[in-house]
């Protein structure tokens, strides 16, 4: 089992990863963060990202009505990089989600989502 600053080293060792975070996907707050430019605010961020997949998921459950929705994952393309969520069920006090932004010229987003599943999935062991 992977702890909390384990699982971070491993997310910055994923070709092109520039920061992650991970958060609660509850509260909206981060757990933990590596990388975080300066002067990003990762209170906010962590916030922010977690309101987007709270729409996201309000969004798919309406589009879907009688089904369930469970998102694995969650990726967002910009002009400037690649933003890859990855969602939980955690034994820690509830869902987390790994959060980490990708180079847009250096990252190979399948071989991130394969390494985000598989570090998520040591992380829940």
């Amino acid at each position: 089992m992977l702890g909390l600053d384990d699982c971070l080293t491993e997310v910055m060792a994923i070709p092109g990863a520039l920061d992650a975070m991970l958060l609660d996907q509850t509260s909206g707050m981060a757990v933990a963060a590596s990388g975080a430019p300066e002067g990003v605010d990762t209170e906010h961020s962590a916030a922010a990202l977690t309101e987007t997949l709270r729409a996201t998921v309000d969004g798919l459950a309406r589009s879907c009505p009688g089904d369930t929705v469970r998102i694995d994952d969650m990726l967002v393309t910009t002009d400037r990089g690649h933003h890859l969520l990855r969602l939980m069920e955690t034994v820690f006090e509830g869902p987390l989600v790994i959060y980490v932004r990708l180079d847009l010229e250096r990252s190979n987003l399948a071989l991130a989502r394969h390494r985000l599943r598989d570090i998520s999935g040591r992380l829940l062991a």
